[in-house]
Parts: structure tokens; C-alpha cells; sequence
């Protein structure tokens, strides 16, 4: 099983530190979520910094709110990481369910799904150097179908999403309850006829170090999943010994990653972590 690292979001210029810590401590990717109104940092422009600042790590999303952007320019966008990280980049993708991201995107809410289903058909056919609206739109990635694309997502049309466009499921789901989701991912990947089995990297929020790091990632997870209107929605695993029953439970569950995701900004929190899974 593979490991990542979910970044945290609310100290952009720390980020780099994070990234070549990872990388150093052998981590296998590094992952940043998509918020508009929020004050996160742009995930795709981020990682192009991070790919600078790295050689062998995965990059990816987790996931981009595919509707929020204009196709032609996204297919340009994510082609020209995956060029300059040397085809390090992994797209995760969903729709979004926040209708102030889309309001302020100025994206119809309740067309994100049939957005969605229309815009990865459109990714793949301009990375294969096909017309788009008259025109070549380059650069084409290092794949020539493009990079890998993982979907999250938690309704059946979005499962059904996977079979349909993607090679793997984002679930953010507790394992508690993902097992259904995954259940059906692979019937509807069996029902489009798919050959072997979807790539599934699962996430969990964990905070490690000092009481100030977890008291900085619980106040971030509370910010974060306020919408909720849930008290304590996402709270992070702090006890060492959780988070390591916790990644062995998702090595029997089948995840083929496991990523962590940190709120606080202490970058120590990698060899903390590092520690646990290795």
C-alpha cells in the first residue's frame, strides 16, 4: 500500500518545506484539496511549484472541482504539469457540493454532474491531440491519453463516473461505511466492461507532535467542515497507535493508498508520520 500526504492549506509558503520533508522520508504522493471561496491555495498552480521542488513524488488532486473550470483551458492546464513533472501528475476529480464555490464560479449547481460527464470525455480527446472548437490545444502530456484520473465522489452517478471515464475512486468516505461505496464502484465497473479493478486511495485526517500542532489541525478541521453544521465532522486521528491500526485496517480493506491528510502546518508532522507506517 501506497502513502500520501494531504498538505494543509492555510500556509501556502510552507508547502515546499513539506513537499522535499515527503520526499526525503519516501512518502509516494502529495495531495491538495479544491475549495473557491475558501482560503486555500489553487491547487493545480501549487503543485507546479511543488513539482520544482521535487523529483520522484506523485502529485495530485484531491479532488478538482472539474465544472468550476473552463474545459479547453483545464486540458491545458493539467497537460502542461504533467509535461513539467515528467508525468508525475495525478488528476482526482469530482463535481463539488458546495453551492458557493459554483455561485461564485458562476456554474449552474445542478448541471455539475452532466458537466462533469461532458468534460472528461472532452480532457481525454484534446490530450490525444484531437480538435477541440477547430483548433489543436497543446501541450499533449507524457501519456498520450493523459495522466491518470481518479474520481470521488459519494452517489451513484458519480460511482458510475469511474467506470465510465476514470482508473481509480477517491474515497474520502470513514472505512466505516466505504465498503458499500467500493462495492459498488466495482459492479459498475464490471457492468461498462472494464478489465482488472479500479485503483482505490482512501483518505483519513491525522494530526501528530506537539498539543499546540493538534490544537492548530482541530480549530483548520472545524473551519474546514463548518458547513456541516456537525461538531467535531472530520476530526483528526492524533494517538500514534490509532493511526497505525488505522493504516493496517485499510491494508486489509484492499486500499491501494492510504493518504493522510494534515491540517496543522508544522512540516515535522512528516517524520512523525514517517515513523508510524514505515
Amino acid at each position: 500500500m501506497d502513502f500520501g500526504l494531504g498538505l494543509p492549506i492555510s500556509a501556502p509558503a510552507r508547502l515546499l518545506d513539506w513537499a522535499r520533508s515527503a520526499e526525503a522520508h519516501r512518502f509516494d504522493s502529495l495531495a491538495l484539496l479544491d475549495r473557491l471561496t475558501f482560503d486555500n491555495p489553487e491547487p493545480l498552480i501549487t503543485l507546479a511549484a511543488l513539482a520544482g521542488a521535487t523529483s520522484r513524488i506523485r502529485l495530485q488532486t484531491e479532488v478538482l472541482l472539474g465544472p468550476l473550470r473552463q474545459t479547453a483551458l483545464l486540458a491545458k492546464q493539467v497537460a502542461t504539469l504533467d509535461r513539467m513533472s515528467g508525468g508525475r501528475f495525478v488528476l482526482g476529480i469530482g463535481v463539488g457540493g458546495r453551492a458557493d464555490d459554483h455561485d461564485a464560479a458562476g456554474t449552474p449547481l445542478h448541471r455539475r454532474g452532466r458537466a462533469l460527464d461532458e468534460q472528461l470525455p472532452a480532457l481525454r480527446r484534446i490530450w490525444r491531440g484531437e480538435p477541440y472548437a477547430g483548433a489543436t490545444i497543446g501541450p499533449r502530456p507524457v501519456t498520450a491519453t493523459g495522466p491518470e484520473i481518479l474520481i470521488g465522489g459519494f452517489a451513484r452517478p458519480a460511482l458510475r463516473r469511474i467506470a465510465e471515464h476514470a482508473d481509480g475512486f477517491l474515497c474520502a468516505a470513514p472505512l466505516s461505511w466505504a465498503g458499500p461505496l467500493v462495492e459498488t464502484v466495482h459492479e459498475e465497473w464490471a457492468a461498462a466492461g472494464r478489465t482488472g479493478r479500479p485503483r482505490l486511495v482512501c483518505q483519513i485526517n491525522v494530526a501528530v507532535g506537539s498539543a499546540a500542532v493538534v490544537e492548530q489541525a482541530n480549530r483548520a478541521v472545524a473551519d474546514y467542515y463548518a458547513f456541516t453544521g456537525r461538531a467535531g465532522w472530520g476530526a483528526p486521528m492524533t494517538d500514534p497507535a490509532q493511526i497505525a491500526e488505522t493504516v493496517e485496517a485499510y491494508r486489509e480493506f484492499g486500499a491501494d493508498e492510504l493518504v493522510f491528510y494534515c491540517y496543522g502546518e508544522d512540516p515535522s508532522q512528516v517524520g512523525a508520520l514517517a515513523e508510524i507506517v514505515r
